[in-house]
């Protein structure tokens, strides 16, 4: 029974943590690169927002509520992460990440959406072996939620110490960090089946 817990918690940070399925990594980066660590319960906040965008999918894909073409799906995650860096680049610098909840947080609970759907048949063939989806998707969760937070904390430590000790300015930061990011997700786009 542990050991079944501590694989699907394994497994969920697996999934986030694959340097081959990077896409994770790279909507977190531009999700966390205009905060502080000052700003933690904010970036907390959004962070989980997209775990729970991530699990509703998965839960709506375990259950056949949802099925979505693949090739789509695929497609839409790069959008999403395009999306997130452009919204960095026209804001970096303009305090815009400081509103009030509202467009950045319903954003981020929809994109969760959709990057949940892009591991959801993976998670069907994980999940149909299993006696108890719901405590299945919660453990997966749980190890998604703890990957993020890693990568969370390398990015806002990273961004500390690129703003304190070598000088750029938050916003410089921001900017370049978004568009390295754009320059990885236009070649995904450019080689998705979709187009």
């Amino acid at each position: 029974m542990f050991d079944d817990f501590l694989f699907n918690v394994e497994y969920g940070m697996k999934h986030v943590l694959d340097i081959n399925a990077y896409d994770h990594v790279l909507f977190l980066m531009v999700l966390t690169i205009p905060y502080l660590f000052r700003d933690w319960k904010r970036v907390l906040l959004l962070v989980s927002l997209f775990t729970l965008g991530h699990t509703l999918s998965l839960v709506l894909a375990a259950y056949d509520v949802v099925t979505v073409s693949g090739t789509l799906v695929e497609f839409l995650i790069p959008i999403t992460i395009l999306i997130a860096a452009i919204y960095n680049v026209f804001t970096a610098g303009k305090g815009a990440q400081k509103e009030r909840v509202g467009v950045l947080f319903i954003t981020t609970l929809f994109f969760g959406l959709i990057h949940g759907l892009g591991f959801a048949r993976e998670f069907r063939m994980l999940s149909d072996d299993s006696d108890n989806k719901l405590a299945l998707l919660l453990e997966f969760a749980l190890g998604i939620e703890i990957a993020q937070i890693i990568i969370v904390f390398v990015v806002l430590f990273l961004g500390y110490l690129i703003q304190t000790i070598f000088r750029f300015s938050k916003r410089d930061w921001v900017m370049v960090i978004s568009s390295v990011v754009i320059g990885l997700v236009i070649p995904m786009l450019l080689n998705s089946e979709f187009l």
